[in-house]
């Protein structure tokens, strides 16, 4: 399993500067949450450890090795993966066909057959749904596919945006469930961008508060639940 460590990464979009220095680290095997107010950096963070936006400064280094020059592609080689928020998925395609996509870097049937298992026995309305359009899905169903697609390249960090927007709260409490049960049955890294705060903080080993680009506390998931800042501004107490 990996260890990720982000340090002093700074993006831009154009001429303004979303990220302002943000450093934390992503031990191997921990779920860690991402918390904050829309627009404080958590996508941006999520998008430049993928290599959708560039760094203006700062580093990104994965078990010793520097990440940041390489591209998206070979980022997921290296073993991270991202579930957009949104979803993103091809509503025209089955939920099989969108699962595939999500295997286009692994070469070996072999491997993209066991992922495929992995994935179906994690969300079994996924395997029931296997030969449906994508589009004909209920919002929670297509989370569960989107974070299949992520999980089809075998990856050892798998990053989640926003995996409750949308969903019905037995759905959401579902899609939290498996995810904990992955993390707990491979060993895989989880680093959870969520705006239900209370939700990623009861998940979560390790998190972080960012504010206007940058990260402001730091701490265990239940350490940052019991913080008197984050209670008032975040979990409304």
């Amino acid at each position: 399993m990996r260890t990720l460590e982000v340090k002093d990464i700074v993006v831009h979009y154009g001429l303004v500067e979303a990220l302002h220095g943000v450093s934390f680290q992503i031990d191997a095997g921990k779920i860690v949450a991402l918390v904050g107010s829309n627009g404080a950096g958590k996508s941006t963070t999520l998008k430049a450890l993928m290599g959708l936006k560039k760094l203006t400064s700062g580093s990104l280094t994965l078990d010793g090795k520097r990440i940041d020059a390489m591209n998206s592609a070979e980022r997921v080689s290296m073993g991270i993966a991202l579930s957009p928020e949104g979803r993103r998925l091809f509503p025209r395609m089955s939920v099989w066909e969108n699962l595939m996509v999500g295997a286009h870097t692994v070469s070996s049937s072999q491997q993209r057959n066991e992922s495929l298992e992995r994935v179906y026995a994690l969300f079994p309305r996924v395997k029931e749904r296997r030969e449906q359009m994508a589009g004909s899905l209920s919002g929670g169903e297509q989370q569960m596919v989107a974070i299949g697609r992520a999980m089809m390249s075998n990856p050892q960090i798998l990053m989640l945006d926003e995996p409750s927007l949308g969903i019905a709260p037995k759905i959401v409490s579902e899609i939290a469930q498996a995810i904990k049960r992955l993390n707990q049955e491979t060993g895989v890294s989880v680093i959870l961008v969520e705006q239900n705060a209370r939700l990623a903080l009861k998940m979560a080993d390790d998190a972080y508060v960012f504010e206007q680009g940058l990260v402001i506390r730091a701490g265990s998931g239940q350490e940052l639940l019991n913080d008197p800042f984050v209670q008032k501004a975040f979990l409304g107490i």
